[in-house]
């Protein structure tokens, strides 16, 4: 079974702009249009099984309202193959309450932005959420790093990750961009070894601009190359690596091309295209 831990869909009414300013930020390439149906169908084109999405909440007005939509969406997930995380803002004025409900929906995580949210990840608005998804069982899945749309803007860097993970009780936490967008030596330094999980996502290759004459040489757009990569996969170990692409920011067929060419075993790929998510989501891996 093949899962995609971190995809990006938005309302089918919003999608279009969502993208467009998105991609104006970024000055990279999406793949899809941004909605469920273009996520399906690069999902049956890949052959992936499965498809996990991550929603975003930029400010506390917008998370009860996004965590209504991605419970409709997890309860269709067995027709879909479409999971979700819920979203929570550092700013909400009652958090437990809010990632209770999710917990009671079956959503098994929720995804933290710090750049988005303008928060330290070590701050005491994100510790608490942190504290409250460590009683209720809820994964956290955090941007970590730079962004590509927030030039030498970090507020999720892996010494904050490990203050954060110091402060607070156990907790699941998952850290996207292979521990830390274009922060990725520091990262293993100072992150491995602590039991936390990676992503995939937007760290292998090079990105694909969208043409908008941004990007002057292909040295800026580089991303981690394969020795890298790898290095990377086994300072936090494969049992602990997650495949995500990104998508629509990245071509799921293309990332699963390139996640298959590394020099890894057979267990490994499995563990990382599957297995660990299977066991982290609570799915059957066949």
């Amino acid at each position: 079974m093949i899962i995609d831990f971190h995809t990006h869909t938005f309302p089918d009414a919003i999608a279009s702009a969502a993208i467009n300013r998105l991609q104006a930020a970024s000055h990279t390439h999406p793949f899809t249009d941004g909605t469920v149906g273009q996520l399906r169908a690069s999902m049956q084109k890949a052959g992936i099984d499965a498809s996990l999405v991550l929603p975003v909440a930029t400010n506390p007005r917008q998370v009860e309202k996004v965590n209504d939509a991605s419970i409709r969406m997890h309860e269709q997930a067995a027709d879909t193959g479409v999971f979700s995380f819920g979203c929570m803002h550092p700013d909400f004025e009652n958090p437990k309450a809010e990632l209770a409900r999710i917990a009671r929906a079956g959503i098994k995580g929720i995804k933290l932005h710090p750049v988005y949210q303008g928060v330290d990840f070590d701050d005491p608005r994100f510790l608490r959420v942190l504290a409250c998804c460590g009683e209720l069982g809820l994964m956290v899945l955090i941007h970590a790093g730079l962004d590509v749309g927030f030039p030498n803007l970090v507020h999720a860097s892996p010494a904050m990750i490990l203050h954060a993970l110091r402060a607070v009780g156990p907790v699941t936490l998952i850290l996207a961009h292979m521990g830390g967008w274009r922060c990725w030596q520091e990262a293993a330094e100072t992150l491995a070894g602590q039991g936390l999980y990676i992503d995939t996502s937007f760290s292998l290759g090079s990105m694909v601009p969208n043409g908008d004459g941004y990007y002057q040489t292909e040295e800026s757009l580089q991303l981690l190359w394969e020795d890298a990569f790898v290095a990377q996969i086994r300072a936090f170990g494969a049992d602990h690596t997650l495949f995500g692409t990104d998508c629509p920011w990245g071509d799921q067929a293309a990332c699963l091309r390139q996640f298959l060419a590394l020099p890894l075993t057979k267990e490994e790929q499995r563990a990382i295209l599957g297995g660990n998510a299977c066991k982290l989501l609570g799915l059957k891996s066949e």
